[in-house]
């Protein structure tokens, strides 16, 4: 399981590039530009432990879900089926989901925005930690493939810390972004973010070793498909 937790801080140091094209407008945008050096680096620091506590609550949520295959012995087959998913989203790049105008989702972003303008004009240190909360649920492809990982790892601890090793990830390359602005050209983004793919391929061949149970420590360990094993108890006879 340590192997996951690995892979998720290189999921989020090599997708921070992704997070600085998205959200790099926002991040610079931050209402810390009439702080002090030192208020200014503390406030960043809070814009990106907001989003890490948002990618928390929601490891915790998802992992719930998973937690509710693995009561059910399909914790194996969960793992197999995600990875499966994010090799054909690989694949087929094409393949995006459409949200409807109309739909409530995608009112739901809409609010989540309308606050975000909201607390920028607020030059608070609390506002910038909520600037942080909201900015982790926009929509973003990433988390998702995050989010995933986390339901197949069919445990709310475990969903809970992938998350967090996840947003850790990210976070030198978006507070170094969001405390001195642009200081990757164009041309050496666009390079790094031909990696990302590869990191995707190699998650989801990860998750399908997970899932066969092949017996190989930290890569593939055997998983008994039990209810205590499932909520992480140890059973003594």
């Amino acid at each position: 399981m340590f192997a996951i937790y690995i892979t998720a801080l290189v999921m989020g140091a090599m997708g921070s590039l992704h997070c600085i094209g998205m959200c790099g407008p926002l991040a610079l945008s931050l209402p810390v530009t009439r702080l002090t050096s030192s208020g200014k680096m503390f406030a960043t620091l809070l814009y990106n432990l907001g989003r890490t506590t948002t990618y928390a609550v929601l490891g915790a949520l998802f992992g719930l879900l998973g937690l509710t295959f693995g009561l059910v012995g399909l914790q194996q087959s969960l793992s197999i089926a995600i990875g499966v998913v994010i090799l054909i989203v690989l694949l087929w790049p094409k393949n995006k989901l459409i949200l409807n105008s109309n739909s409530k989702m995608q009112l739901f972003f809409t609010r989540v925005r309308n606050k975000l303008g909201q607390l920028l004009k607020n030059e608070k240190y609390q506002s910038v930690f909520l600037i942080g909360v909201l900015n982790g649920l926009l929509p973003c492809g990433l988390l998702y493939m995050a989010l995933a990982a986390g339901v197949a790892t069919a445990s709310i601890s475990k969903s809970v810390l992938f998350m967090i090793f996840f947003g850790l990830g990210t976070l030198p390359l978006m507070w170094t972004f969001s405390f001195f602005g642009s200081f990757i050209n164009f041309r050496s983004r666009q390079q790094l973010r031909k990696l990302i793919p590869v990191m995707f391929f190699c998650m989801a061949c990860l998750l399908i070793l997970r899932g066969l149970g092949l017996g190989i420590p930290f890569v593939s360990p055997a998983i008994h498909n039990d209810k205590a094993a499932a909520i992480g108890c140890v059973v003594k006879p």
